[in-house]
């Protein structure tokens, strides 16, 4: 299994690199702008979350990345809509995306779970 850390890092330097290959415009600046900042936000938080100060500062910090993911994924719906182009590369980072917002729902479930028993 590969290492959380180094695959939202992944995850957040591909989200990177489309939005290099996105087009200048207005339009496209601002979900270029979000895109980035939530994908990165991705990678940043999962990495916090492995040095808490406790199990509620764990789960808030994956709450983040909860969040975080599930927006990301709503930014890179928009681009499949918006785009006419091959958005082969789109629809592989949002099915990315996707699993990595399942792994950290179970993470927190799992913790939840661990602190009720």
């Amino acid at each position: 299994m590969v290492d959380m850390k180094i695959r939202t890092k992944k995850f957040a330097v591909d989200c990177w690199n489309l939005c290099s290959q996105l087009p200048k415009s207005r339009e496209y600046n601002n979900l270029v702008f979000q895109l980035l900042k939530s994908s990165s936000s991705v990678a940043a938080n999962w990495r916090a979350s492995q040095r808490p100060k406790s199990e509620a500062d764990f789960i808030n910090k994956l709450k983040i990345v909860e969040e975080e993911a599930d927006e990301t994924c709503f930014w890179l719906e928009l681009i499949i809509e918006i785009r006419n182009e091959d958005t082969t590369e789109v629809k592989r980072l949002w099915k990315e995306c996707d699993e990595l917002l399942r792994i950290t729902v179970a993470s927190i479930k799992t913790t939840k779970n661990k602190q009720i028993k």
